[in-house]
């Protein structure tokens, strides 16, 4: 393990301290691991071609000329990708969406790029969970073994 050593002011050092306090870490280190390690995932997004889950959420501005339709059009162009979509109304004219999605990295996060470009869409946030696929040869239920696909949820990309 590296040890760095880093300066916080203590606007900064006092806001660590109450995520800490909020999540219940025990230390400083930890807490700042656990926050680069989030924060490099979330910039780095693992590699191109690897395979995930993306939780994509964000909100619309439904009064915003089409995008009320153009959104679940690039939901239905994606119909292989799209496992399953949400969304809830707030006001008069806002929903927030959450989609999930499938596929490459790549994939994934060029649309919600492409999302969060739109006029009338504030909030993004993407959430990448990586996953890789197993091949097996088991028994489900009764018959004989066969080989088949299962996915594994893997802890980093």
């Amino acid at each position: 393990m590296q040890r760095t050593t880093i300066t916080l002011d203590d606007a900064l050092a006092a806001e660590l301290d109450a995520h800490m306090a909020a999540t219940g870490a025990t230390s400083r280190s930890e807490t700042i691991r656990d926050l680069v390690r989030r924060g490099l995932s979330t910039v780095a997004g693992g590699p191109a071609e690897a395979g995930c889950f993306g939780v994509i959420s964000c909100t619309i501005d439904q009064s915003v000329r089409n995008l009320a339709a153009r959104v679940p059009q690039s939901r239905l162009d994606r119909h292989d990708q799209t496992v399953a979509a949400l969304s809830v109304p707030l006001d008069h004219s806002t929903s927030l969406d959450v989609v999930v999605m499938r596929g490459r990295v790549a994939d994934v996060t060029s649309y919600a790029e492409a999302l969060f470009l739109e006029r009338g869409v504030m909030h993004g946030t993407v959430g990448l969970i990586p996953v890789a696929e197993d091949t097996t040869r088991h028994v489900h239920n009764d018959g004989p073994p066969r080989e088949h696909t299962h996915l594994k949820v893997r802890s980093s990309f």
